[in-house]
């Protein structure tokens, strides 16, 4: 194992003996919603995306993860990276496993990093990239894409792919507009032929008819973040706290054969694990208790560097769960501290034993009503049975029944890739409804949610629609639909979605971009 391999890994047992004795850990900010994973940014979680394109033979499920929040574009010597030593998984829940919250089939993605040369300084580009993996991206990440089917046990190699070089300015000329390295990003397109050239090198047809994609993106989540956890003193206009960074996206085309038709409503969550370590411990080398504390950890720290290399992995890695994403702001925005970290390290199984009570009686309900609405609504953090039905179990539900999803370009007027005819970023409680034929739950002819929290699309305000959520009451039928104008004050992305896969943002040029 590498220098740097050995000293990832030991930056984690530092972590952990810090959070130990006691060290008190970064709280929680969008992307950033549990204590100890804000220390893990490889296998820190954004988002996860669900929804439906495509018609007929060609109707697919997308899934996407984000991972690796709040990346400063064009940073040097290193840059960020999927890490070789993270499993990330996209899981889907079908049948009975939904409301159980079982994973019935997981997508893995498993990287692999190499140098063409470690004889230089330049780790990552040696001169302007023409196209993917040239002998100009001096760090290539190649990824694996398996399918695991755990009700019939099978595991399936679907493809490989490779991951293109994040948005550095000069040395990656045609993320940018004019094909230029001192131009900004180059915004997102309506048709997969206008996708800049990394990108369309860079989505890659698996077996199957799936379709994948790995690689660094703009952050497409928005809202005013800083406003919201500094006691919900919102502005008018909203700053978007992730404008300008980018993320690490790994996004999924599923055919809907694989998950046994369209007739059916399946759940989504994502999670990401680290391989579990035993550490052998000659007597009197930590102390006779068995916590590991600062000083410890230091000393595991010299050793590790002083004894060489540590042993190979073994051929099957046992993995302990790191990081776990279902729906938006449910960890961060409902979840109390005590758990958040319980949260990011169990299924979805216990959440209705372990988490239920956040959802059933929000505290951000509570805060709402006294810090917005006066006391007026005291109703809205108590009993919320219907945001139990949302997040308990925590996955994103999906009606795989309705047609395609409407998708957010540029907006309404963009002039060359404007959001589809009917696009609302509020979802219902923007008059988006799809139609279902599986399911009727506000008897109203099978009219349900066109976005979150039917699926997730890029483009969904979901700061936006969980606030309306909690000022709505989604238990009596018809359902009584409150807004809160202007929300949390952002209504857009700083950049543009293409309405193609991977649908997420052109990343932004390290060398051109701003941050509100």
């Amino acid at each position: 194992m590498s220098m740097q391999r050995r000293t990832c890994t030991t930056l984690l047992l530092l972590a952990a003996a810090f959070s130990a004795a006691g060290v008190a850990p970064v709280q929680a900010s969008s992307h950033m919603d549990a204590p100890l994973i804000t220390l893990d940014p490889a296998a820190n979680t954004t988002d996860v995306y669900a929804f439906v394109t495509g018609s007929g033979a060609g109707k697919q499920l997308v899934l996407a993860l984000g991972v690796y929040p709040h990346q400063e574009p064009g940073v040097g010597p290193n840059k960020y990276n999927f890490d070789d030593n993270v499993l990330y998984e996209i899981h889907v829940a079908t049948g009975a496993d939904v409301a159980a919250g079982a994973k019935s089939l997981s997508y893995q993605f498993r990287f692999t990093t190499s140098y063409l040369t470690e004889m230089t300084i330049l780790q990552s580009y040696l001169g302007p990239v023409a196209m993917v993996a040239d002998p100009n991206q001096n760090l290539v990440q190649n990824y694996n894409v398996t399918k695991v089917d755990h009700s019939a046990g099978v595991t399936t190699m679907l493809g490989s792919g490779v991951v293109p070089p994040n948005n550095q300015g000069i040395a990656t000329p045609f993320y940018n507009q004019g094909d230029n390295g001192e131009s900004p990003a180059k915004p997102g397109v309506a048709t997969a032929a206008q996708l800049d050239s990394y990108t369309q090198e860079a989505v890659v047809a698996l077996t199957g008819g799936y379709q994948a994609f790995a690689g660094q993106r703009d952050d497409g989540f928005y809202g005013d973040i800083q406003s919201i956890f500094d006691l919900l003193s919102l502005r008018d206009p909203g700053i978007d706290s992730q404008g300008g960074f980018n993320i690490h996206l790994m996004a999924l085309s599923v055919p809907m054969a694989e998950l046994g038709g369209d007739q059916q409503v399946v759940g989504v969550y994502a999670t990401t694990s680290r391989q579990k370590l035993e550490i052998v411990r000659d007597a009197g080398d930590l102390n006779d208790d068995q916590t590991v504390n600062v000083a410890d950890a230091v000393y595991l720290l010299n050793a590790l560097f002083a004894n060489g290399p540590m042993p190979a992995p073994q051929a099957e890695p046992v993995w302990r769960q790191v990081g776990r994403q279902g729906n938006p702001l449910f960890c961060e925005g409902l979840v109390a501290i005590a758990d958040k970290d319980l949260y990011n390290q169990s299924s979805p199984t216990t959440d209705m034993a372990n988490f239920s009570q956040y959802a059933l009686t929000p505290e951000l309900g509570v805060l709402i009503n006294v810090l917005l609405l006066g006391g007026s609504q005291p109703g809205i953090g108590m009993n919320r049975t219907d945001l139990v039905g949302i997040f308990i179990p925590d996955l994103i539900k999906v009606d795989l029944s309705t047609p395609a999803a409407r998708l957010a370009g540029g907006g309404a007027t963009h002039p060359t890739n404007p959001d589809d005819a009917g696009f609302s970023r509020l979802s219902i409680f923007g008059g988006d409804v799809l139609a279902s034929s599986v399911q009727d739950p506000f008897q109203n002819g099978g009219f349900i949610p066109g976005g979150w929290p039917n699926g997730r699309r890029f483009g969904d305000d979901v700061v936006d629609i969980a606030v309306d959520a909690i000022l709505s009451d989604l238990t009596v039928l018809p359902p009584v639909i409150n807004t809160f104008a202007p929300g949390d004050g952002v209504a857009a992305n700083d950049a543009v979605y293409s309405r193609v896969f991977p649908y997420e943002s052109t990343p932004q040029n390290g060398r051109n971009h701003t941050h509100p």
